[in-house]
């Protein structure tokens, strides 16, 4: 990927616990235009960050994950396409604070991470990122989560209601909602197998628009299967 001038890759060894950079420059020095910029953080294959940058000429996308040989996919497919307004971040989500200035991010989307069911500290709707989130989200930014875990989306809207976030739309049946748009409809190559496999998608997005930082204190019931790779087994 050293030969795509749409992608940085900047891991934590790379960058030594210092700030970016193009933090607060992503617009003119990185897009070369003033267009919101949207985060897919987890990106994968990078295939939503690309679907939404053809989708949205007036925006610009950019797409993070740790993982090269997954983002070269969607580096490549936004090169042939010759897509101007999409990028690839190739970094730690932990230290994603470090890349961005104050409210130089619109919108963020969550597309379908590892729910990380025993490591709370690495889950990423938990208090911990979404305070680094707010250090660069606008103030009436969104954050849309879209996965296949009854257990993310269980815990994300528990910590959501707790801490009265401004909700927009919540369901755990994504595809049989009245609420699904052309937006909602792009599906990842992951998203696909979930689907095949009969397993719901659930979709929740909301505001950072309160002051509360507290986790539910609740017991949740963990995912009856894992993810692909690892036993996955369908539901019955």
């Amino acid at each position: 990927m050293k030969g795509f001038e749409h992608v940085i890759q900047a891991p934590f060894n790379a960058i030594n616990n210092n700030d970016f950079r193009l933090k607060g420059k992503w617009r003119t020095e990185f897009f070369g235009n003033n267009y919101p910029i949207i985060l897919e953080l987890g990106c994968g294959k990078g295939e939503y960050s690309v679907e939404l940058a053809e989708k949205h000429p007036d925006k610009n996308f950019l797409g993070v994950d740790i993982k090269g040989a997954r983002l070269w996919k969607g580096a490549k497919i936004a090169l042939d396409k010759k897509l101007t307004n999409v990028g690839f971040l190739r970094t730690n989500i932990e230290i994603i604070s470090q890349f961005f200035g104050q409210e130089e991010i619109d919108e963020i989307w969550l597309t379908f991470p590892d729910p990380q069911m025993k490591k709370l500290r690495k889950r990423l709707t938990s208090t911990t990122f979404l305070k680094k989130y707010k250090t660069f989200l606008k103030k009436d930014g969104i954050i849309h989560l879209k996965t296949d875990s009854k257990f993310q989306y269980s815990y994300t809207s528990a910590l959501v209601h707790l801490n009265e976030f401004e909700i927009l739309a919540e369901t755990d049946n994504l595809y049989e909602s009245d609420i699904l748009n052309d937006i909602l409809r792009i599906k990842t190559f992951y998203e696909k197998q979930w689907l095949e496999r009969r397993i719901p998608i659930k979709y929740l997005a909301f505001r950072l628009n309160s002051k509360n930082w507290q986790e539910p204190d609740i017991k949740i019931e963990k995912d009856e299967y894992r993810s692909f790779g690892r036993s996955a087994r369908e539901i019955q």
